[in-house]
């Protein structure tokens, strides 16, 4: 009877470890490598925004026939090449944007907010795909981590291509090839705003308190980024499948760690807000349910001055803008126009 039983207790702990790892595996997977990854679909992002902000395409179509609205491409330190477009201002400017997308979006799907800073604010604009979206390398989406790293490599790119050098006598000396080279006195004069949105909210909130942020960084806009991936995952675990935390939050974050570097933990927007120093707009819709309004108070109160918050009223996930343009672009207008002039 005793051996019984002691078998029976071996077998059901087996088949929960086969459980928990099997649910691990799956979450990952569902997470990281969703199979409607509607990023990886170009000509359906352009659908989607011509029918979502009919008003963008006159101003795409005018970009793209002169061939303003354009490609780039770096390879990021674990050599994957990661993909961006980008528009110059129609005037000269030393004024640019870095705008984000989010969760299993791309470049094209966030170019309203391109729109708002092209088209509006008269901005240079770059927008960058995130790993293993849009026309991006990667093995799987990154949910902010890793994708911090790359949008501070894509900001320093924005800023050489949108180099505005001072009218001021020039250094020259010479290279190895015998051409000459100009430094101006103050090298970079680019004025940088970070704008996300829900993901890549979350990933702008990252960068801030990198101590890597390039100084031409000025203000950051965040539109309704989660406190931290493992707060995320955790509600959406709940929500979706009824399922606390532990174990499989455990379980799937050492998995995340194992095959991709990172784990859920270190993940945090709540940590890197607390070391900005930069101007913050945070913005989030008060009927929010996907990454649920409640998660930018803890963000909002943890972040130093200076900063703003905007509860749009019956927005829900990233539809402020569509809910609101005229006075989303007024507010936006109104925070970035205090520190980049």
């Amino acid at each position: 009877m005793k051996k019984s039983v002691k078998y029976g207790l071996i077998l059901l702990a087996i088949v929960v470890i086969a459980v928990i790892a099997g649910g691990s595996f799956y979450m990952l997977s569902y997470s990281l490598t969703p199979k409607d990854n509607k990023g990886k679909d170009i000509p359906g992002s352009y659908e989607y925004m011509y029918s979502e902000y009919p008003f963008i395409r006159p101003w795409v179509d005018s970009l793209q026939t002169v061939g303003a609205l354009r490609d780039t491409f770096i390879i990021n330190p674990e050599g994957r090449q990661l993909h961006a477009i980008f528009a110059a201002a129609p005037e000269p400017t030393d004024r640019t944007t870095v705008i984000v997308h989010g969760y299993t979006d791309n470049a094209i799907r966030m170019l309203m907010i391109g729109y708002l800073y092209n088209k509006g604010l008269k901005y240079n604009i770059l927008l960058p795909d995130l790993q293993d979206q849009g026309l991006s390398d990667g093995p799987a989406i990154q949910m902010e981590w890793k994708d911090h790293l790359d949008v501070l490599q894509w900001i320093r790119v924005a800023s050489d291509i949108f180099e505005q050098p001072y009218q001021t006598e020039p250094d020259t000396i010479y290279d190895s090839d015998g051409k000459w080279t100009a430094y101006y006195e103050s090298g970079h004069t680019s004025q940088i705003v970070v704008h996300g949105i829900s993901m890549g909210a979350a990933t702008t909130m990252m960068l801030s308190g990198d101590e890597d942020l390039p100084c031409m960084v000025k203000c950051l806009v965040e539109d309704c980024g989660y406190t931290s991936v493992w707060d995320e995952f955790a509600y959406e675990l709940k929500g979706q499948f009824g399922l606390p935390a532990f174990p499989l939050m455990y379980t799937t974050s050492l998995l995340c760690n194992a095959k991709y570097g990172w784990n859920f933990w270190e993940a945090s927007s709540l940590k890197q807000v607390r070391k900005c120093r930069l101007p913050m707009f945070f913005i989030h819709g008060d009927a929010d349910t996907y990454v649920p309004t409640w998660m930018v108070h803890p963000l909002y109160e943890a972040k130093p001055e200076p900063k703003e918050l905007w509860l749009v009223p019956g927005a829900t996930h990233a539809m402020s803008y569509k809910d609101y343009p005229q006075e989303y672009t007024k507010r936006v207008k109104k925070f970035v126009g205090k520190y980049i002039h």
